[in-house]
């Protein structure tokens, strides 16, 4: 009978453990709506940082795209003006063209001139010849108004509007 008392006894201290093992991990498992509020609030300041950062670099690529691309078609003009002593007429060929001196057979400047990333409303790239056929200027509109190769204001390009800041680059002929 004694040993009954004690192993009844055992079963009741071991179920009344168990229990308050649960309970006080049940109290501890959830949060407050204090906490909830602040964690919420943190990570939508972060998010608003971190999508203002991610805007200003994919102008800034999409920027040192078009100033590469620029120089591209500055490289094959100069090829082509070593062959044929004029640079080619204005318009250059769309974009996706192929540059090429129009003789039979023709001779291939530039497989594909390059287009603008965005290739949208002032987002082209211009060609002017100047000068008697022996100069030229090659025309971007950047994105990034605090680009430090922007042109001056002074030069006022009119193929970029952009307030009262002129937001082109220009590559002319060396």
């Amino acid at each position: 009978m004694n040993q009954e008392l004690r192993i009844k006894n055992r079963k009741e201290s071991l179920k009344s453990i168990i229990h308050d093992l649960l309970f006080m991990i049940r109290k501890s498992e959830g949060f407050t709506l204090i906490e909830l509020l602040v964690v919420i609030a943190i990570v939508g300041i972060l998010a608003g940082f971190l999508m203002a950062n991610f805007i200003g670099v994919r102008q800034r690529a999409r920027d040192g795209q078009r100033k590469s691309d620029l120089r591209q078609i500055q490289a094959a003009l100069e090829t082509y003006i070593s062959d044929q002593g004029i640079y080619p007429p204005d318009p250059l060929p769309a974009c996706g063209s192929a540059l090429t001196d129009g003789g039979t057979p023709p001779i291939t400047y530039m497989e594909k001139i390059p287009c603008d990333p965005l290739n949208t409303g002032q987002y082209r790239y211009s060609y002017d010849r100047l000068s008697g056929n022996i100069s030229y200027g090659l025309f971007a509109c950047l994105e990034n108004v605090n680009d430090s190769q922007k042109d001056s204001p002074s030069n006022n390009a009119t193929y970029c509007t952009g307030g009262t800041t002129n937001w082109s680059f220009t590559l002319e002929s060396p």
